[in-house]
């Protein structure tokens, strides 16, 4: 009997691990110290502070990196990782059937919510007095940190030792466009750039053949809060995401009309270009440079795009890996994808996965029903992505995030006051898991906890702000330091708020 292309690519793995665990000890240890401190003070003294580069120098015509806004820098200090893949599914997974394991809510269930978890609460549907949802799915420690994981997940359990788990992650959003937008532009009002938009515009791209932020959906629809949870806000334009797709031609005409050449087009993008730097002389609108840059790149997509977002040109071995499914838009070829991206060069590519809103009004939003099957669509293609990525010395230069934009209650959804027709949770923001994977995190780490039920996180809290802190130190920066000029002020992704989770951190 074959034996599971996951399994076989696991135990490869452990092996190469136990051959290099004596040499990898010998060399941490001969590299910290006084020496360790002094070598990173010297690269950090080295670096380039980008915010100081990216500024345009009035009155002196465009810098370099006008002229070229996705041109590599340096961040200010010395990274971690060098690429993001951020998995979001949108709508929000219930913690409760995934990672956050509360047998005395199994005991409880059924029974009246108690009124002092009601009392100045905001729910987005639950009204009156809603039961206790015992957790609906089984669990067991795995690995060596003996995280907890839940049947839904069954390969997952095999790389869980990979990731650290933040269990009591908070947001005071409650309603799915402004929490997306909260989790991915620090503000739950439009107008911000995403987190990806500040990456991309903080460190360029080391691919200039393709765009430096890359989006791919999956599940049907786009997220709740639209393209703006992948938009640039203020940020010249250049720097939004750029949504690529799993099926058909990746991005929408991409291919020239019949009877247009390459020289042709090339001639025609070099006439206009002429036109718009006349203009950028006489306005010096820096929009108008990231306007040229978008043509050109464009120019360079369509021979570098075809050739990157192809998965047919994988190996059938790592086609089963993932259990991809070409020519389908499915959240499996999408992690193939993000995979080929970061390999390529690509600095963030965003995964959203529509599909996790576990009211329980029909059976694809019941908790035991669809989100066993939503977590089953995710469950291979993620852990696919973790080993496929270390097999290929890729994880350690690349961070992994995983979440929804809040969580789920320990209550069962009862709309105007009444049960639905299915086992459903409604919309909770006082605590949720995410998990974060690659370079620079502590490997099988917990942080946080939430109560006997969890509803509220009781130890550990983190903010969405702390989350991105914690990303943007990770690449380099300092989210203090790292702001836009705007409107009269500087703006940084973080706002006011956020501290680098240091817990999870390796």
């Amino acid at each position: 009997m074959s034996r599971d292309p996951l399994d076989r690519l696991l135990e490869e793995l452990r092996l190469r691990e136990a051959q290099a665990r004596t040499r990898r000890h010998f060399i941490r240890q001969c590299t910290t110290g006084m020496g360790g401190l002094a070598l990173s003070g010297f690269l950090a003294s080295c670096q380039l502070n980008p915010t100081e580069s990216l500024t345009a120098q009035t009155g002196k015509g465009p810098s370099k990196r006008d002229l070229n806004p996705l041109a590599p820098l340096p961040p200010p200090f010395a990274p971690r990782v060098k690429s993001v893949i951020y998995l979001h599914m949108a709508g929000s997974p219930s913690q409760l059937e995934m990672f956050d394991y509360k047998p005395e809510l199994a005991k409880l269930h059924n029974q009246a919510c108690p009124q002092s978890l009601l009392q100045g609460k905001k729910f987005a549907f639950i009204r009156g007095t809603p039961k206790l949802l015992g957790p609906q799915a089984r669990f067991e420690q795995v690995g060596e940190s003996g995280n907890w994981v839940s049947d839904n997940l069954p390969h997952f359990k095999k790389v869980a030792d990979e990731v650290a788990f933040l269990k009591a992650v908070h947001t005071d959003q409650f309603n799915h466009g402004p929490a997306q937008l909260f989790m991915h532009t620090g503000t739950p009002r439009l107008g911000r750039p995403s987190i990806g938009a500040w990456v991309t515009y903080g460190l360029g791209s080391e691919n200039q053949n393709l765009p430096g932020f890359v989006v791919l959906t999956s599940g049907g629809k786009n997220p709740s809060a639209g393209k703006s949870v992948w938009g640039s806000g203020f940020l010249p334009s250049v720097y939004q995401g750029v949504q690529c797709r799993s099926k058909g031609d990746p991005v929408l005409y991409l291919e020239d009309p019949k009877g247009l050449s390459r020289d042709l087009k090339k001639s025609t993008i070099e006439a206009i270009n002429k036109i718009n730097q006349a203009e950028y002389a006489q306005y010096a609108d820096p929009e108008i440079l990231a306007r040229i840059n978008q043509y050109e790149m464009a120019y360079r997509m369509q021979l570098a795009v075809p050739e990157v977002m192809n998965i047919n040109d994988e190996p059938q071995e790592v086609r089963d890996l993932y259990g991809v499914a070409p020519g389908q838009e499915s959240f499996a070829n999408n992690c193939l994808l993000a995979r080929k991206l970061v390999e390529q060069g690509v600095r963030f590519v965003q995964l959203f996965d529509w599909g996790w809103d576990s009211h329980g009004t029909d059976p694809s939003t019941a908790i035991d029903l669809g989100l066993r099957n939503k977590c089953r669509e995710i469950d291979r293609p993620i852990t696919a992505l973790l080993l496929d990525l270390k097999q290929r010395g890729l994880l350690e230069q690349t961070l992994v995030v995983w979440g929804g934009e809040f969580g789920r209650t320990p209550m069962q959804e009862n709309r105007e006051g009444k049960e639905m027709g299915f086992l459903g949770r409604d919309h909770h923001g006082d605590a949720f898991t995410m998990w974060l994977a690659g370079g620079g995190i502590r490997k099988g780490a917990c942080h946080g906890a939430t109560d006997e039920i969890g509803f509220a996180g009781m130890e550990g809290r983190v903010s969405v702000h702390d989350v991105h802190a914690t990303m943007l130190h990770l690449l380099g920066f300092d989210h203090e330091q790292f702001t836009f000029d705007f409107q009269g002020r500087p703006f940084r992704l973080t706002d006011v708020q956020g501290e680098v989770i240091k817990e999870i951190l390796a």
